[in-house]
């Protein structure tokens, strides 16, 4: 497992898949939508010959390499992008009741009488 932190977001890379990928889609991604910072390292994607630092900084979290990877890959990496208040507002309308929909079916003739 291959996890690591761009300025907000959190990647997760589930190398095992990795092994049977053929395309490593992710790795080709990331060279042409952002920095390259995803290379291969022993046949599996990596961030090794960087510092965490690096990583973060050059990072541009454009998240082209989980697309590729869902519709080229194997479907291993997975991205967090946290959103500051989501929660709250997930909960809100769990808890908020279900809108009724319009009157359908409903026939006027045009006079508001």
């Amino acid at each position: 497992m291959l996890r690591f932190a761009e300025k907000t977001i959190t990647v997760t890379i589930d190398t095992a898949a990795c092994e049977t990928c053929a395309t490593k889609a992710c790795v080709d991604a990331c060279a042409v939508f952002s920095r390259g910072i995803l290379r291969l390292r022993e046949g599996l994607p990596s961030v090794g010959h960087l510092t965490a630092d690096e990583v973060a900084r050059r990072g541009t979290e454009c998240l082209a390499c989980e697309h590729a990877c869902r519709t080229r890959g194997n479907a291993a990496l997975s991205i967090e992008v946290p959103v500051e208040g989501l929660d709250d507002y997930l909960a809100a309308q769990r808890r908020a009741p279900a809108p009724q929909p319009a009157g359908r079916g409903e026939v006027s003739d045009g006079d508001p009488d």
